[in-house]
């Protein structure tokens, strides 16, 4: 209940004002930030779903900018993969023309200069740098070289020349995210990519009475395998076989030994968890070594790189071994063309769907900007309307208010 009092219209009159002069300020601010919510309170549920929008519109933004450097890595990447096949079907061009035999020794030894000099620009391909300054080939160890070499003599080279060619990469593949909880792998592992064949590694240590002599773990492939104490050397195999590694595993039948072989080009790395050593004990891998050159020597190892396929082949030639250049130089190479091709034809499906996610991408950005500025943005036109609105009411009211104390005291002194 309001108590009518000579004052009450004079209280009303000022608390119109105030609100009314409020309002104009509000609009005000609106129009000079050209924005519609000043406070949380104005529009709370307008205000939520514009910071989702912000922070969803943020986040699309880090994806498509994900998108656009992997593409740029993966068509920087296949240029070079493209280049080193190019580069292998010039060698088996050389190695069939040298197999045929119409050509003598010295002749050979002309070719194994072009093969040398092919060898090393196949090496600067696996050593190439991507836009971002990272080595492309070295998994996520992009800091690092991926392959050294070793140099050394080789009879009928008059200089020395590269013997060896080693991976210094990882073996883990970088995961990119390019959209809500979908990433894509970045397949830049040299030690698959740059491999001719399937690598094998036959232990010449009898393993029929071998037991786990407690529970641990080994890797293979930088896969974890779980064992169990007491575990013999067939659960072991078994283990290795179910554990999803591309490697498959064998009791061989004359040394009793187990022999490992790469169900796909690439080099098999394998390493005891801490404090294990079952592997070094089943005579796979040598103690307190790093893999994936840890290769026990008691072992045998088969299946090389694309460097060491040329770099037999370059030996061969050097020396005029006609039937190795006809025969295993020329198996090698066409492990490493089918190899190099199976890569390229990964990498060109990655880029179409990297390209598509671009497209999605391009189209949901301007969507959920308009959804942003729909409850965030100010709407000019209305905005001024209101605003000249209100600033015609406030001098109409300015006016009654005028009117209606009109009286001074000057009336009372007549």
């Amino acid at each position: 209940m309001r108590r009518i009092s000579s004052n009450m219209s004079h209280f009303d009159l000022q608390r119109a004002m105030r609100k009314q002069e409020h309002s104009l300020n509000n609009i005000n601010n609106q129009i000079g930030s050209q924005e519609k919510i000043q406070e949380l309170r104005n529009d709370p549920l307008a205000a939520g779903h514009g910071v989702r929008y912000q922070s969803y519109l943020s986040r699309l933004e880090r994806f498509e900018k994900n998108t656009s450097i992997v593409n740029d890595q993966f068509k920087v990447s296949e240029g070079y993969v493209n280049n080193t096949i190019q580069i292998l079907q010039r060698l088996r061009e050389l190695s069939l023309t040298g197999a045929t035999g119409t050509f003598n020794k010295d002749d050979l030894k002309n070719m194994a200069v072009e093969v040398d000099e092919l060898l090393q620009e196949i090496l600067a391909n696996g050593n190439a740098v991507g836009p971002d300054g990272g080595y492309l080939f070295s998994g996520t160890k992009t800091s690092s070289k991926s392959f050294t070499t070793v140099m050394g003599s080789v009879p009928g080279a008059d200089s020395p020349v590269i013997t060896k060619v080693m991976y210094q990469g990882s073996l883990e593949e970088n995961q990119v995210e390019i959209d809500e909880r979908a990433h894509i792998n970045v397949d830049n592992v040299g030690s698959r990519i740059f491999w001719a064949e399937n690598q094998q590694i036959y232990s010449q240590v009898d393993s029929s009475n071998y037991q786990v002599p407690q529970d641990t773990s080994i890797y293979v492939d930088n896969i974890k395998i779980n064992l169990t104490q007491g575990d013999n050397v067939y659960s072991v195999i078994a283990k290795i076989n179910d554990s999803g590694a591309p490697v498959k595993a064998h009791i061989d039948s004359i040394t009793n030994g187990i022999d490992l072989e790469a169900t796909s080009p690439h080099q098999i790395w394998l390493q005891d968890s801490p404090g294990s050593n079952v592997l070094a004990d089943l005579g796979l891998i040598t103690r307190d070594q790093q893999p994936p050159y840890n290769v026990a020597q008691t072992a045998t190892s088969g299946g090389g790189s694309v460097f060491d396929v040329v770099i037999g082949i370059r030996d061969a030639m050097y020396s005029g071994d006609y039937e190795y250049l006809g025969g295993r130089g020329i198996r090698g190479l066409d492990g490493a063309l089918d190899n190099m091709t199976a890569k390229i034809a990964e990498l060109g499906s990655k880029t179409e769907r990297i390209e598509m996610a671009q497209a999605r991408l391009d189209r949901q950005i301007p969507n959920v900007t308009g959804w942003e500025a729909r409850e965030l943005d100010l709407d000019f036109a209305e905005a001024v309307t209101n605003l000249k609105m209100m600033d015609y009411i406030q001098k109409a009211t300015m006016g009654t208010i005028g009117r209606l104390y009109s009286n001074s005291l000057l009336n009372y002194l007549k």
